[in-house]
């Protein structure tokens, strides 16, 4: 038995939010257990300078903060220097929501993902996904809306989710107690069709087995297919 009583394979209490920021053209409160996470969804005329000028596609990006209360002691604002980890989230929040949008679809806009922690009990950059998939697609909405896209260039859905070894057991959606002791530590990206857009696995201690590794997928597919059906 975990330490929330949970089983092995059950993810945390889990709600989406929607339309929680006025002025957003898309944004969710995600909730994943005593994990929140705001995101907002923003959107700019116009592609990345570094873009070459011929290429007639958009661009999505990410960025992620922990506000300072939102861990067990105050963590310091990010407001001149980026940290490692956090640069880390931003990438993977970027390139997982790149990888279920048609760009060139989209045109020569920028979107924004803001993914902002209220509160950190592990699992934050997963939520920060599942709750940019929400985000994005509020945006989408909002841009046929007014005319400006004709449909959406959303391929397919995704999800994230965490897992790991604990105990020696294979678990999923791991709480910040559950993920500080973790053997391996893992970062799953799905597409709902199933493809793997980042399976991030670590040990932390001593190396896991392939069996072990097959287990942390199969568990974390079954979490992603739940969270992808509430959408």
């Amino acid at each position: 038995m975990r330490i929330d009583g949970r089983k092995n394979n059950e993810i945390r209490k889990f709600s989406f939010t929607r339309n929680y920021i006025k002025h957003a053209k898309g944004s969710v409160l995600v909730e994943f257990g005593d994990t929140k996470v705001l995101v907002c969804a923003s959107v700019e005329e116009g592609k990345p300078k570094w873009m070459p000028k011929e290429e007639k596609s958009g661009w999505l990006t990410a960025e992620y903060s922990l506000l300072p209360a939102s861990t067990n002691t105050r963590c310091q604002r990010e407001r001149t220097k980026l940290s490692g980890r956090t640069q880390e989230i931003q990438r993977l929040i970027g390139r997982s929501l790149r990888a279920c949008i048609d760009l060139e679809a989209l045109g020569e806009r920028t979107i924004t993902i803001d993914a902002d922690v209220l509160q950190a009990d592990g699992g934050t950059r997963v939520a920060s996904i599942c709750g940019g998939y929400v985000a994005l697609c509020e945006l989408i909405e909002s841009l046929i809306k007014d005319g400006v896209l004709n449909k959406s260039p959303i391929i397919e859905p995704i999800g994230a989710i965490s897992a790991g070894l604990y105990n020696g057991e294979v678990i999923v959606d791991l709480c910040y107690e559950e993920d500080s002791h973790a053997q391996a530590d893992s970062n799953i990206v799905l597409t709902k069709s199933g493809k793997i857009i980042e399976f991030q696995t670590t040990a932390e201690g001593i190396p896991f087995s392939k069996s072990q590794m097959d287990e942390i997928f199969t568990l974390a597919k079954a979490a992603i297919d739940k969270i992808i059906s509430a959408y």
